[in-house]
């Protein structure tokens, strides 16, 4: 333990290898509106999490520099204002070229309904319980190109990683105290409501209508939101950016 905060030191203050510089200018959006004191600190989380964690490729997809830092860089990003222990649940990042079948997974959250996801389905991406995150690179890529999107599958599926580190699959993260729990499971379920309700009367919301599959799929696609669309999300839904903000400590509308 002590040989790895040591390593870990080392690589937080270690210089960005200037090669990586373009890939994440042109790949990560967010990264020209970091101030250079965020900057300074992504880059060392990025440098620790290559460093931790296991990329492989799929399907003959060759793991490059480019995959391996734009993937990091953006989860990483969601480390940058909470305590953190680098995605201790992650261990391997599994990367296939273009859409894979997944098997399918079951539901926990707010909404209580019991049943199984609807079977086998083409994905872009999944987060697996005391397992890996996939990722499939061609849709990995085009979100990361498209910054406002509303759409990115690598925040989407570490997302569900955080959600996982109290041991549940629930849509809620590790908070800090009983207050924050209260306030945001109270402003989530009454959005997750929102969304459906809007759903079954046939209109459209400012969040994906996947995000009403059931609460870690309505965090992750809000997490999503968040960082991709935060003015929309914060005309929207204005309670709901609040704890997102106070779970993130990051303010994406200073960047937008």
């Amino acid at each position: 333990m002590l040989f790895r905060k040591q390593k870990r030191k080392r690589l937080q203050v270690q210089p960005l290898p200037e090669r990586w510089i373009p890939i994440l200018e042109e790949n990560v959006g967010p990264w020209k509106g970091l101030s250079e004191e965020e900057q300074q600190r992504l880059s060392g989380l990025i440098q620790v999490f290559l460093a931790e964690k296991n990329f492989e490729g799929l399907r003959g997809l060759k793991i490059t520099e480019e995959i391996q830092v734009t993937i990091a860089a953006q989860a990483c990003l969601l480390l940058l204002g909470i305590p953190h222990e680098y995605y201790r649940n992650v261990r391997s990042v599994l990367v296939y070229p273009s859409t894979v079948i997944a098997p399918r997974r079951e539901r926990s959250s707010f909404d209580p309904s019991t049943q199984p996801v609807e079977a086998e389905v083409p994905i872009l991406g999944q987060a697996i319980q005391h397992g890996p995150v996939i990722l499939v690179w061609d849709a990995a890529l085009r979100d990361s190109r498209h910054p406002h999107s509303g759409h990115n599958v690598i925040y989407h599926e570490f997302a569900h990683k955080l959600d996982m580190l109290d041991g549940s699959v629930d849509g809620t993260p590790p908070l800090r105290d009983r207050e924050e729990y209260q306030d945001y499971i109270h402003t989530c379920q009454e959005e997750f409501q929102r969304l459906q309700a809007e759903l079954s009367r046939g209109q459209r919301s400012f969040l994906d209508e996947y995000a009403s599959t059931n609460a870690a799929e309505f965090f992750a696609v809000a997490t999503e939101q968040f960082f991709e669309q935060p003015r929309r999300m914060q005309q929207q839904a204005p309670n709901l950016y609040r704890v997102l903000k106070e779970y993130y400590q990051q303010d994406p509308l200073l960047r937008d």
